[in-house]
């Protein structure tokens, strides 16, 4: 029951950093882009065709959306702008497997996420994850922490963006797959390749230490007040 309580909690913390009004996290909103289905469809056809213009338009729409995604799985803007250029070269070669069915941006979405998680491992930035025994033997302690977070309500979003990415890339990748992207624990550990235990204690352990660090910023701020 405690596990199940980890898995549900969308604490105080969480909800600030991925609020959907945040710039930091998700970037600006697309713009640009007609809201006619039909003309957007004339894009698409574009950029399959490999029209230059057509594949400016969506790039410069997606831009601060996609940069604000692979933010939040790098841990840097060098590190973000690689997966970011790999990620727009992935949509461009594959726009015609799109089908113009749901959201662009979603689909983009999806790829960029991919993007980010390749990047490490052809870096050999192995994505190290914790023992699934770990949610067992703290869930309830971890589920404790979560109560006490009126600490944190006075750091910026930005502030939060720098401590989710001082978490090692298997805590980061977990906690914004399903914190901000909407993924299931089961739907990570299938893209992972980790089991669905596993998938939650990384979780667990990743909220654990952003509130270490998110600690320490507090403190130095209220000894600077």
């Amino acid at each position: 029951m405690a596990a199940e309580s980890i898995e549900s909690s969308k604490n105080t913390l969480i909800s600030k950093a991925t609020n959907s009004g945040s710039r930091v996290f998700n970037g600006e909103k697309p713009m640009n882009l007609p809201e006619n289905p039909e003309a957007l469809f004339e894009i698409i056809e574009g950029c399959i065709r490999g029209e230059r213009n057509c594949q400016q338009k969506i790039y410069e729409s997606f831009y601060g959306t996609m940069m604000g995604l692979c933010l939040r799985y790098t841990k840097d803007k060098d590190d973000a702008l690689d997966v970011l250029q790999d990620g727009f070269i992935k949509v461009f070669l594959n726009l015609k497997h799109f089908g113009n069915k749901g959201s662009l941006e979603g689909w983009m979405r999806k790829i960029m996420v991919n993007t980010a998680i390749d990047f490490y491992r052809r870096n050999k930035k192995s994505l190290l994850f914790a023992d699934s025994e770990y949610v067992e033997k703290n869930a309830e302690e971890v589920t404790e922490e979560n109560n006490n977070e009126e600490e944190f309500l006075s750091i910026s979003a930005s502030e939060i963006m720098e401590a989710v990415q001082q978490l090692t890339p298997a805590y980061r990748t977990v906690f914004n797959m399903y914190v901000v992207d909407g993924y299931t624990h089961k739907e990570i550990a299938e893209q992972l390749g980790i089991n669905e235990g596993t998938s939650k204690s990384n979780f667990a352990k990743a909220k654990k230490n952003l509130k270490k660090v998110l600690a320490k910023k507090t403190k130095v701020v209220n000894e600077q007040v």
